[in-house]
């Protein structure tokens, strides 16, 4: 259905030329889904774009290669007009764009923007785009679609507005689906639900998928073939298969051993460059079929029982914070005159303790409460009732003027580190802000002589705190983030969705840095994630949450490997088989 001959992709500045994809070729075939695989920067993403294409020329420029399409008839698609490509694109040829925060229109409804490309390409009338947009919006197992349907993309979640947006690429059922990075920011249950949907179509239309992703479970689960991407060339492509259990290249080892699920807590995670720079002496791979094996169980009952050891056990007299019956409520519809009439529950009657050097785990779907939990606790979220007892002292009581020496001692690291810094002010000063905001330290040497510390911590070079957040890669910027959390000395640090958009190598480096920093400052941590590997490597004790409420809590290892609520037990049986695959590789 497609082939990649050759391609080649250059991107021109005024000062300097930088090639994104170097000679690459593969093809991919009706009813086939092909993984294209590799860390941010690779050309994973510049690939899919050219595709249609949707690179801006300038600066991108299509050295050489073709990319053909073939439905009926072979089509180069790099030397079609923008009115022939009008016709293919979101119809024969569909994508999934990373970033659904970017890609929907603020503007428009939800419903609306899926019915714009029913109409576009489909000879139905309105009622029957809508009708058939609701369908899509229960298909991808979004809550209330007719309620849905009439939202805008600031009323929702991201992973509703992810959902959204592979309604609106599926909706007119193409031949060739290009999914780029589609369930970064799902949780692992409907991660399942849309890996199952994209399969099931699939396989119903005999569609080609090209599915980009940095998570190897996901490529496990779904992929036929896998295409491993490295600084934009090709170092290996195999079948699924073929890669995990007989993986040739250094890269591919080191994307593979990096996932925290392979690890216990405590172990320092590799990361790709620990397997490229030096030789590889040796290579062990379980003698294992494709799937969960037995010997993984095995490793995973001694995993738990080393883990057990080094866990701490909780004490009532080392508590920093307490938080009782705390509820949340949020109007879901007003009247005429702006009076709530029904409420969200969007944290309902929550219980639960943090001891002093502890690092809690929160884990959850999208919705259930894990975000608003966080920011509560910080009062970035008001309330309606219950009792936040932070060292002693009820913040629920505190003057909202008085909660400012509070906030020194409690720091948050939001979700999206893009947002979260200000694109007009360097990282250097965006490090010093809070330090200046609590007057810290004599004056303003001392107060960079801290900030250039900082950022040696999170190993970032202090040539560089004069550049602006637009200058870094995401897992820098991540690092960014950190270390400005950091610049108070908190005692209590609250990590949303830390690592969840990050490459599994940049995830290990960003959860090694955690650990270390951990070690060196002794503070507390409530971690919270929809990645359950992620939470099980990081924390002592686990809570699950469930529409508001707690579900279920205990050490992470016990709630991992022995699950008592059916809830918990859905969510780990949605984790991709292709995670219980425990190659071990000597470096």
């Amino acid at each position: 259905m497609l082939q990649i001959k050759n391609l080649s992709i250059d991107f021109i500045s005024e000062n300097e030329k930088t090639t994104a994809v170097k000679n690459i070729s593969f093809d991919v075939n009706k009813n086939e889904i092909v993984a294209l695989v590799g860390e941010s920067g690779s050309g994973k993403s510049v690939t899919a774009l050219s595709i249609l294409p949707l690179l801006p020329a300038p600066p991108a420029k299509y050295v050489a290669g073709e990319i053909i399409f073939t439905e009926n008839e072979p089509i180069n698609l790099l030397q079609l007009k923008q009115k022939e490509l009008q016709k293919i694109r979101g119809n024969k040829i569909a994508m999934i764009f990373q970033e659904p925060m970017t890609s929907l229109n603020p503007v428009l409804s939800c419903g609306e923007q899926v019915m714009e490309a029913l109409l576009a390409h489909k000879n139905i009338s309105s009622s029957a785009a809508k009708e058939k947009t609701i369908e899509w919006f229960t298909k991808v197992k979004l809550p209330s679609p007719f309620s849905i349907f009439n939202r805008f993309p600031h009323q929702l979640s991201g992973g509703q507005k992810q959902r959204v947006m592979i309604a609106m690429a599926l909706c007119c059922e193409p031949a060739l689906l290009i999914c780029d990075e589609p369930t970064t920011a799902l949780d692992v249950t409907v991660q399942k639900t849309i890996l199952r949907l994209i399969k099931e179509l699939q396989e119903q239309n005999n569609m080609g998928v090209i599915f980009i992703t940095h998570d190897l479970g996901v490529v496990a689960e779904i992929a036929d073939r896998a295409v491993i991407l490295y600084k934009g060339e090709i170092v290996e492509q195999n079948s699924v298969k073929s890669i995990f259990l007989n993986p040739l290249h250094p890269y591919t080892k080191g994307l593979i051993a990096c996932r925290p699920l392979n690890h216990k807590k405590g172990d320092r995670l590799p990361v790709v460059s620990d397997f490229l720079n030096p030789v590889i002496n040796d290579t062990k791979v379980p003698n294992s079929e494709f799937g969960i094996s037995n010997a993984t169980e095995q490793l995973n009952t001694t995993q738990f029982s080393n883990t057990l050891s080094q866990i701490r056990i909780p004490d009532s007299q080392s508590k920093i914070l307490e938080v009782q019956n705390l509820s949340v409520h949020f109007p879901s519809r007003k009247s005429f005159f702006g009076k709530p009439l029904e409420y969200i529950k969007a944290v309902d009657d929550v219980s639960f303790e943090v001891n002093k050097g502890e690092t809690l785990g929160l884990v959850g779907e999208s919705g259930c409460g894990k975000t608003t939990l966080g920011r509560t606790l910080l009062r970035l979220i008001e309330p309606q009732s219950g009792k936040i007892i932070f060292n002693g002292n009820d913040l629920t009581a505190i003057p909202s003027v008085d909660l400012k020496k509070v906030r020194k001692e409690m720091q948050i690291i939001f979700q999206d580190p893009y947002s979260s810094l200000n694109p007009r002010i360097s990282i250097g000063d965006a490090i010093m802000e809070p330090m200046n905001v609590h007057k810290m330290y004599k004056n303003s040497k001392q107060r960079k002589e801290k900030m250039i510390d900082l950022l040696e911590n999170v190993n970032l070079d202090s040539n560089l705190i004069t550049r602006y957040p637009h200058e870094f890669s995401g897992g820098q910027r991540q690092r960014i983030v950190i270390a400005r959390a950091l610049a108070l000395n908190p005692s209590f640090l609250i990590c949303d969705e830390l690592v969840s958009a990050l490459d599994v190598s940049i995830q290990a480096q960003v959860l090694n840095l955690l650990n270390d920093l951990k070690k060196k400052f002794d503070y507390s941590i409530i971690f919270i994630s929809h990645d359950l590997s992620v939470v099980r490597y990081m924390s002592d004790r686990i809570l699950v949450m469930y529409k508001g409420k707690i579900e279920e809590s205990g050490f992470s290892e016990d709630i991992y490997l022995n699950p008592k609520s059916e809830y918990t037990r859905q969510l780990i049986a949605s984790v991709p088989k292709g995670l219980l695959l425990v190659p071990q590789f000597e470096i």
